[in-house]
């Protein structure tokens, strides 16, 4: 990879740091299975205690193309799926939950982003050359995106991950953290928020709308947090109180113009849990 490549890439990490276009529709999502069943985030082997065993992946082959379904909200223990991903819950008790409240084992939805210092995540003409990420700054994203149970991205993001990661670590010049991250990607669960695209891969779901009822049932199940890639996807989470988690990797740098990561009218009450500083600059300021 040249230098050009390898700063697309290192901005590709994205949801530590790319802005995602979001075009989903104000309808209800069409997602269903053929048969009524919840939609299970793993699609691998399960018990039905709940344990989750992910099958280890010795190629790159391309799975199949999952269409746009439905997360099933089932209040009947029958359809119900057991293992702790499982896209079910009931709309009627999460209802009786506070928005932001997280409850003990609850998954958080946690927004990762790269800002400059003026506020901007993205530069004029959607410049992202200042984004300073090295080997250290990667592999902290790493450690941090492996202990999630799904990514959540818009299209652009999506499409642009996909045409990279699925064969990244083939690459002979990639470095580890690449390498590392390729593998993490593929084998990730993800939510692909689009009203334009008609089928995904590489273990995705295609899902037509930000639906509260539908992504608090998420939030219930157990199993690691969520990982919410984009500022405007993440801005469209945030009006329905489903943002649990701001951090936030300030860049050293001032842009001046570009795509300012909170709009104008915006108002969060947060409060600054952990921080922490980068040998390249960079420093993480977490919210809750």
């Amino acid at each position: 990879m040249d230098g050009a490549q390898q700063a697309l890439v290192l901005a590709m990490l994205g949801r530590l740091g790319f802005a995602t276009t979001v075009d989903w529709l104000p309808v209800r999502a069409e997602l269903a299975a053929p048969d009524g069943r919840a939609i299970d985030l793993h699609p691998v082997a399960r018990s039905r205690c709940g344990r989750v065993r992910r099958p280890t992946r010795a190629s790159t082959a391309q799975p199949p193309a999952t269409q746009a379904r439905r997360p099933a909200l089932s209040n009947s223990a029958s359809n119900a799926v057991t293992c702790s991903p499982c896209m079910t819950g009931d709309p009627g008790r999460l209802a009786a939950r506070s928005a932001n409240q997280i409850g003990v084992g609850m998954r958080r939805i946690i927004v990762a982003l790269s800002v400059s210092l003026d506020g901007y995540f993205e530069g004029p003409g959607g410049d992202l050359s200042w984004h300073r990420v090295d080997d250290e700054l990667h592999r902290h994203f790493n450690d941090e995106l492996r202990g999630m149970s799904a990514f959540l991205d818009g299209r652009r993001n999506y499409e642009l991950m996909a045409s990279f990661w699925p064969t990244a670590d083939q690459d002979p010049a990639s470095t580890a953290p690449v390498r590392e991250f390729a593998a993490i990607w593929r084998d990730m669960p993800k939510l692909v928020y689009s009203r334009t695209l008609e089928r995904v891969d590489w273990n995705s779901t295609l899902v037509r709308e930000v639906v509260p009822e539908e992504v608090r049932a998420l939030k219930e199940q157990q199993g690691g947090d969520m990982a919410l890639g984009g500022a405007e996807l993440a801005a469209a989470f945030a009006r329905h109180g489903l943002v649990d988690e701001w951090r936030l990797y300030v860049n050293p740098v001032v842009l001046g113009a570009g795509r300012p990561l909170f709009p104008a009218g915006s108002r969060l009450d947060l409060d600054l849990v952990t921080e922490r500083r980068f040998g390249n600059g960079v420093v993480q300021l977490s919210y809750r």
